[in-house]
């Protein structure tokens, strides 16, 4: 595969199609199915894997079903909740989040640990980065990271704190293109994407009222984007995947012909320069309190 990026300034590459693992904790999917899905994965070329221990059975399984191609990918994963007799979002909660990762992962050390979506508050309390950063110099991390939206990532990306940031870039979320991406590649973090696909709204033909995607639908409506014949989810991954900045798109699946067929999306390459205009325009053009959705 083509397209790996330098990913800010920590030494690693990252390629520009990510996999995010949240499928594969579903229990209902079956241990073999799964397997294949990890290693097809590697094999295509796909070298940066996301999860998170929120993420059901997910981090087992890369660690049960990956651990021994350990040196052929970059693992990120999320902390700072979820572990037995211990209040989330504590500094000992984060320490244990990541000894916890480090089990389940069958692995000597993380590459990437972000602090998933909690809130400025606490980030600003210190805490959980100080746990980070404890973990980091014992060598069971590379990169202190934050997961997340709005005001919490713009203050992760002011602090000085992270190495990397993974937040909501796609065609119907693109505040963070003008108010955070080029300080963020000015202090040479990385940086992450999620979301790219923008939850695929265009899968609905009518407003899905309570849908996790309804915003994002209105959003798409009222932009009105012109595709120019090209399918919706590759307009979506091509514009975020090739958006100056972005070193790695993360979209999970659990159909192995959707991850071919992203791949091939990136392979493409960039949009045309007067596509992207048109998206970054009629972006800026509608925003009103268009903000990061959380």
């Amino acid at each position: 595969m083509e397209h790996f990026r330098q990913f800010g300034d920590t030494g690693l590459k990252v390629s520009a199609l990510g996999f995010g693992a949240a499928n594969l904790g579903d229990p209902r999917i079956e241990d073999s199915h799964a397997e294949n899905m990890l290693n097809q994965v590697l094999d295509l070329g796909i070298n940066l894997i996301d999860t998170a221990r929120a993420y059901g059975l997910s981090e087992e399984r890369v660690g049960k079903f990956i651990s021994h191609r350990r040196s052929e990918f970059v693992l990120s994963t999320k902390v700072g909740y979820g572990i037995e007799g211990q209040k989330d979002w504590t500094y000992d909660c984060v320490l244990s989040g990541v000894d916890h990762a480090l089990k389940l992962l069958k692995t000597d050390y993380l590459d990437i640990v972000h602090l998933h979506t909690c809130s400025e508050e606490l980030l600003r309390d210190g805490q959980v980065i100080m746990a980070l950063e404890k973990a980091k110099e014992a060598g069971k991390i590379k990169v202190l990271a934050y997961a997340g939206d709005g005001g919490a990532v713009q203050y992760a990306m002011q602090s000085g704190k992270f190495g990397s940031l993974m937040t909501s870039i796609n065609l119907c979320d693109q505040r963070f293109l003008d108010r955070g991406l080029g300080e963020s590649k000015e202090k040479r973090l990385g940086i992450i994407a999620k979301r790219p696909l923008a939850n695929a709204p265009w899968r609905f033909s009518e407003r899905p009222h309570g849908h996790y995607c309804e915003e994002y639908w209105h959003r798409m409506k009222t932009m009105n984007i012109d595709t120019q014949g090209l399918d919706w989810n590759e307009v979506a991954l091509r514009f975020a995947a090739f958006t100056y900045g972005v070193d790695s798109c993360i979209v999970g699946t659990t159909n192995l012909e959707h991850l071919k067929d992203n791949l091939a999306r990136i392979q493409k390459g960039k949009l045309p320069q007067s596509m992207i205009d048109s998206i970054r325009t009629n972006f800026r053009e509608h925003d009103f309190g268009w903000v990061q959705l959380t």
